[in-house]
């Protein structure tokens, strides 16, 4: 990914990242992804479904296509319907799985039926962008490849005043200069955690919020 430019403030960025950091594993000590999984393949299945769902919704499907389809084998023989009908409460679950069955058959084909680890073969896979390879490559496989932008990262981002941009591939590249390599595969679930619970999009808590003293609170009115 090219670098995004340094600015003059990346010195004082970095410093309130330190603090934002300190500040988030104190609140949320264990960090892990919330969806269900049991090996590197059903995280990348897992990952695939989340698209414009929520966590707890993919939760309760994939143990029915799990247990169905246990590995990149048994799904990549699966029929367009028979997946459909596993995944059919989900968001796009046709896109899904189409994309599902294609990325398990490349599993099957190009790489002896194992998830890949690295971030261009991932994401060569049908249906696996820069964001799904670098949740699998973190939490299968403890590489950090880079930062995890979903909705609340991006939101909670500007808000905090470590990016303004809008694109989630221009906030990761602030996002990767500003904060240590050690904390991207961590972080992005503590921010998930917060914009789930305390900074909440339609009402955030911001007087309850642990990280109030660091935070710009872009574009939000002045607290009483």
């Amino acid at each position: 990914m090219p670098k995004s430019e340094s600015t003059g403030s990346d010195v004082a960025r970095k410093q309130q990242g330190r603090k934002i950091l300190r500040a988030l594993k104190k609140k949320y000590p264990v960090a892990e992804c919330s969806l269900k999984h049991d090996n590197s393949f059903q995280l990348l299945v897992a990952v695939i479904l989340s698209a414009q769902c929520t966590d707890a919704r993919v939760n309760m499907v994939v143990p029915k296509l799990f247990d169905k389809f246990p590995t990149p084998e048994a799904l990549a023989g699966a029929s367009q319907k028979q997946v459909e009908k596993i995944i059919h409460s989900l968001g796009f679950f046709r896109a899904k799985a189409t994309n599902l069955r294609g990325m398990a058959k490349a599993l099957v084909e190009e790489h002896d039926g194992e998830v890949p680890q690295t971030l261009e073969e991932l994401t060569a896979l049908p249906g696996v962008g820069r964001k799904t390879a670098n949740v699998v490559l973190g939490n299968a496989f403890d590489i950090p490849s880079g930062f995890v932008v979903d909705t609340h990262v991006k939101r909670i981002s500007r808000l905090l005043g470590l990016t303004k941009k809008t694109n989630p591939d221009q906030i990761e590249r602030d996002l990767t200069r500003l904060l240590p390599k050690s904390s991207w595969i961590e972080t992005p679930h503590r921010l998930i955690f917060l914009g789930r619970e305390i900074c909440i999009a339609r009402r955030p808590q911001c007087p309850e919020c642990p990280l109030l003293k660091c935070c710009d609170r872009t574009g939000l009115p002045p607290l009483n």
